[in-house]
């Protein structure tokens, strides 16, 4: 038992030291409310994630880029270590995905509503 629980712990070590040059971007900290927000606040706000949109996907590269070279420089690794380790990155990965879709959401919620009040105050 106390192998198993080595082996996972330097496994779990492997992976996070592999991807530790691929640094994380940081989302944009406020989306304005499309209830009070101006033209220029919506529009800063849709730039900022788009750039978070472009970060991620380079943060993912970086990621895939240092587990293929991982996985070559670890001939060594079973199989089973392998989709293991495979099964980590691809966490990673579905989870900026998450991030950033669920940025994009709360951005288009807002500004669905800033549509709406401008199209209220038309009538």
């Amino acid at each position: 038992m106390k192998n198993v629980l080595c082996i996972a712990l330097v496994a779990a070590f492997a992976a996070g030291t592999a991807n530790a040059a691929c640094t994380y971007p940081k989302a944009p900290e406020k989306i304005p409310d499309g209830g009070s927000a101006t033209l220029e606040e919506m529009i800063t706000a849709q730039r900022a994630v788009k750039q978070f949109d472009a970060d991620i996907t380079a943060y993912q590269n970086c990621v895939e880029t240092e587990f293929s070279d991982a996985m070559a420089k670890e001939a060594s690794l079973t199989e089973e270590q392998k989709k293991e380790r495979r099964k980590i990155v691809d966490q990673k990965l579905n989870a900026a995905v998450d991030d950033a879709q669920g940025l994009a959401d709360r951005l288009n919620a807002q500004i669905r509503v800033y549509k709406e009040k401008a199209a209220a105050k038309k009538n």
